[in-house]
């Protein structure tokens, strides 16, 4: 069994005592090293830096499981890894909470200038007048999806006295209920939101969903976080928004290309709090999803158990 990308060692520490694998430990998965327990292993554990395309599965002849330590598997080709009977699992349930306390955190950064004072401070500066933030109590939050992270978030918003709207269209009314918020289409959540979180997975019908248009109908007085997956919002229209002040301000955790190009637009837009993809980093988030995948990982060997696996339906 390999493992990559600094996966948690107490999740693999279980797969050694109570599953019986060797697994080994190669954190640099373009090294000559990994390339070679790769062509030996049976299973294969990531986080989000490898990506695991054709070519690797092609040359892992004995693999029989991939297991994303997290919850997207933007970095891994499933279809390939179908296409050779090889169950992907992730781990959908570790990091919620990791993800929506972000989500918070950067509502609050941006909208009390957290960021931007700490830095006039260490600057020398005393600047209160020119940090005149928003609260969030009795603002309406407009979630565009609301999965586990969403529903997570909705629970915090409402204990900060916000009002919670939804876009998402797999959701029922009654469920919408069972959690705390109203359902609304995204006209209401883009025109109406004085916060608006993003939380959706990254598909064709969601890349580039926050563009120019949608934008344009947010308030100019509203703010846009996304702690979900880059590439759903349009980066650069986004910038321009946040360059003429037709929105207030915005926090990113997750980018379309990362790590973040140095000619990224965002650099150089105001009124933005930026966070390297650390929507999982934390201790007790890494313990959890490491262990959760490697449950599942020693099920699939064990007892040939797979029905967890993403990719569940097409594996014959």
């Amino acid at each position: 069994m390999l493992a990559t990308d600094g996966v948690d060692e107490r999740g693999l520490t279980e797969l050694e005592q109570h599953g019986g694998f060797l697994v080994e430990s190669i954190d640099d998965s373009s090294t000559p090293e990994f390339a070679q327990a790769l062509a030996r292993a049976h299973a294969l554990i990531v986080r989000s830096a490898t990506d695991v395309d054709a070519a690797m599965i092609e040359a892992a002849p004995d693999l029989r499981v991939i297991g994303r330590a997290g919850v997207g598997v933007d970095n891994i080709d499933v279809g390939a890894a179908s296409q050779h009977g090889i169950a992907v699992f992730n781990a959908p349930a570790g990091n919620t909470v990791a993800a929506a306390e972000l989500t918070m955190a950067l509502m609050l950064a941006v909208g009390r200038y957290v960021t931007e004072a700490e830095r006039s401070m260490r600057e020398g500066r005393w600047e209160r007048s020119r940090f005149v933030g928003v609260e969030l109590d009795g603002k309406t939050l407009g979630l565009i999806g609301a999965g586990r992270v969403g529903g997570e978030v909705v629970a915090r918003a409402r204990a900060f006295g916000m009002e919670v709207i939804v876009y998402d269209p797999y959701l029922t009314d009654e469920r919408a209920k069972e959690l705390g918020f109203r359902l609304a289409d995204l006209d209401e959540v883009l025109e109406t939101s004085d916060m608006i979180s993003v939380h959706v997975p990254l598909t064709a019908e969601t890349e580039g969903l926050v563009g120019e248009d949608a934008l344009a109908r947010m308030k100019d007085t509203a703010y846009l976080v996304n702690a979900s997956r880059g590439g759903v919002i349009d980066e650069p229209a986004l910038a321009e928004a946040l360059k003429a002040g037709t929105l207030a301000g915005a926090g990113l955790d997750v980018y379309e290309t990362e790590p973040l190009p140095e000619d990224s637009p965002l650099r150089d837009a105001p009124h933005l709090v930026m966070t390297p993809h650390l929507g999982a980093s934390t201790e007790d988030a890494q313990v959890r999803v490491a262990r959760e995948v490697a449950d599942r990982i020693r099920d699939a060997l064990l007892e040939g158990e797979v029905s967890a696996a993403i990719n569940y339906a097409d594996l014959g």
